[in-house]
């Protein structure tokens, strides 16, 4: 898919309930990337989802498409990512992420479900084309607010990960957060 470039940095959150942990640690993990150029947090369209005619969700895929380095968050669901995530992404077309570099992180309640972002995220963005070149990130929920974590993938992820530009001088402080 050659969608122009709409973001350098785009964060998909698939937590239901809005402005979550996830949301908190996706926006943690884009810091170390130069910060989010457009935040899409899935609770808030999730009544969109399931309708096929709905253009914003649309423009949504398109602009997610579009972005340089994607961020796929979410919580850990019965051992993989929410009903509300693969939703959004089966509105992807086939490779559509082709040519966006994706990062993919989950958050869970116990170590038990750390191997989750590899074994269930990272394909489905592998086969929606993405390129994955960095080990996923789980975040134990009771350290969502610790930097730690996100320091410690990033030194290790960093120079797997494409150059960024510089952000745009007239990005604004707060990530552009889509809403319906």
């Amino acid at each position: 898919m050659n969608t122009p470039v709409s973001a350098r940095v785009a964060v998909v959150v698939g937590n239901p309930k809005p402005r979550s942990r996830t949301y908190d640690s996706a926006l943690a993990l884009a810091d170390r990337l130069g910060g989010a150029d457009l935040v899409v947090d899935l609770a808030d369209h999730a009544a969109d989802l399931f309708d096929h005619e709905a253009a914003s969700v649309d423009d949504l895929v398109e602009q997610v498409c579009g972005s340089l380095v994607v961020i796929v968050a979410s919580p850990t669901y019965k051992a993989t990512y929410t009903g509300l995530l693969k939703a959004f992404l089966d509105r992807f077309p086939h490779q559509g992420l082709g040519g966006v570099t994706a990062v993919p992180l989950m958050l869970g309640g116990a170590e038990t479900h750390a191997l989750a972002v590899e074994h269930a995220l990272r394909p489905l963005l592998v086969e929606l084309g993405a390129s994955v070149p960095t080990p996923g990130l789980f975040v134990l929920d009771s350290a969502h607010a610790d930097p730690a974590p996100y320091d410690a993938w990033f030194t290790t992820a960093q120079q797997l990960l494409p150059a960024l530009p510089a952000p745009a001088a007239s990005t604004p402080e707060t990530p552009q957060a889509v809403s319906a």
